[in-house]
């Protein structure tokens, strides 16, 4: 394997090549500005993005979305919504943006510019919603079949993040 490029991001068990950067490797590759969503779960909610929970995924869907590779995952689901609510940003001009061809560091930029949060908001407000799970009666009722339909016998699942991870495990492969 030849040596990471300095324009390559680690990506679990593959590795993200940004544009303009040319490498010889048998690590497969993740167009990071187009995924397939068919062949590999978008990044995880819990991965932040300039201290943002879920944005680093929003942008993979979006971006397959855009590209026609969206597979099973939905641009402005609820999850999404919850951003767009606290940063103030509509998910029209999100998406507009996004078909620019605007990288994640650029994409970031434009989210400060737009949401105008503080650091101490953008912390709180992610810890938040990593930790956040069903509230009501129904949503409680909701999360348990789709625990026992993704992984029978489960009861450490317990916030919307794990189950998200969950379900993005073991629909390409991983065992519940």
């Amino acid at each position: 394997m030849s040596d990471v490029c300095e324009n390559e991001i680690a990506y679990g068990e593959v590795c993200v090549l940004a544009a303009g950067c040319l490498r010889d490797s048998s690590i497969p590759m993740i167009n990071a500005f187009a995924p397939n969503l068919s062949q590999h779960a978008p990044r995880s909610a819990r991965v932040r993005l300039g201290g943002y929970a879920h944005l680093a995924r929003l942008l993979d869907k979006a971006r397959a979305v855009l590209a026609g590779t969206g597979g099973d995952y939905h641009y402005n689901c609820s999850l999404d919504r919850r951003f767009f609510d606290f940063t103030g940003i509509d998910h029209e001009a999100m998406l507009t943006a996004i078909k620019g061809g605007l990288t994640d560091s650029q994409m970031l930029a434009w989210v400060n510019e737009k949401a105008r949060k503080s650091p101490a908001e953008v912390v709180a407000w992610s810890a938040w919603l990593e930790q956040n799970g069903p509230g009501s009666a129904d949503m409680h009722t909701w999360m348990a079949g789709r625990i026992t339909e993704t992984a029978p016998g489960r009861d450490d699942i317990k916030t919307f993040f794990e189950l998200l991870d969950l379900d993005d495990y073991v629909s390409f492969g991983g065992k519940a």
